[in-house]
């Protein structure tokens, strides 16, 4: 597996108009899952413009929390399929109308509305729909801050943060209607929807016949389509039970 780097980090801190400039490398570590993951120093923090700056010359994605950078290990041929396959289906669904299906090279930017500073996320969905006229962070037009449906495959080293702090921020968009998390291991698609009241409706679609209607952007999700070419895994029973 591939993962992207930082092959150091360069931190300046001004004291009376001194700066000291430290520069520490950075460093991968190989998890209990069989996958390398990216180990920065916690210490070291950039801005939003920094982040962007470095992030517009990188060969590699990486997102941004709260001032922390995190690289993005290469992903799953099951994964890559996963994301075709929804983009294609929604793509398909959307021609001629006024939403438009933005690939998983675009990103996405949210923060609560008590983040201030060092806050914030910059995210790399792995779906986006944007209904009407896409808004942009700047004027590079390469950051969504109007996204109405954002949707994620999940990973084993992710699904934990797409569960939690990313939903919580994405969801901080106003536009946002519809968060999707789709499961890589079985065919399982998680659904939110934002109802009038600001409240989120939860549903869950497993069966392989069936669909996910996303009533704000009028289409569907069809599992058949979403795991085309998709050969699960066998799970023993006693599996079920661990």
């Amino acid at each position: 597996m591939y993962l992207s780097r930082i092959d150091a980090i360069r931190v300046e801190c001004a004291d009376d108009h001194a700066k000291i400039v430290l520069t520490l490398p950075t460093s991968t570590v190989l998890t209990d899952t069989g996958e390398y993951v990216a180990s920065l120093p916690k210490q070291l923090l950039y801005t939003a413009e920094e982040y962007l700056s470095s992030e517009r010359d990188a060969f590699e994605r990486r997102e941004w929390l709260d001032g922390f950078i995190y690289a993005m290990a290469g992903e799953s041929p099951e994964h890559s399929l996963i994301c075709a396959n929804v983009n294609a289906t929604l793509h398909l669904q959307l021609r001629g109308k006024q939403c438009a299906v933005y690939s998983p090279n675009m990103k996405v930017y949210a923060r609560l509305p008590s983040d201030t500073g060092l806050k914030g996320l910059f995210a790399y969905p792995d779906c986006t729909v944007v209904c009407g006229e896409a808004q942009f962070y700047d004027k590079q037009r390469d950051v969504l801050i109007n996204p109405g449906v954002v949707i994620e495959v999940l990973s084993p080293t992710t699904e934990r943060y797409d569960r939690g702090k990313k939903f919580l921020r994405y969801q901080q968009n106003s536009s946002l209607t519809d968060y999707v998390m789709i499961a890589q291991a079985y065919p399982s698609v998680e659904h939110y929807a934002r109802r009038a009241d600001g409240s989120w409706l939860y549903s869950v679609t497993t069966e392989l016949t069936a669909s996910v209607p996303l009533e704000s952007i009028a289409c569907r999700l069809p599992l058949a389509d979403v795991y085309d070419r998709i050969a699960f895994p066998v799970i023993q029973a006693d599996e079920l039970l661990q």
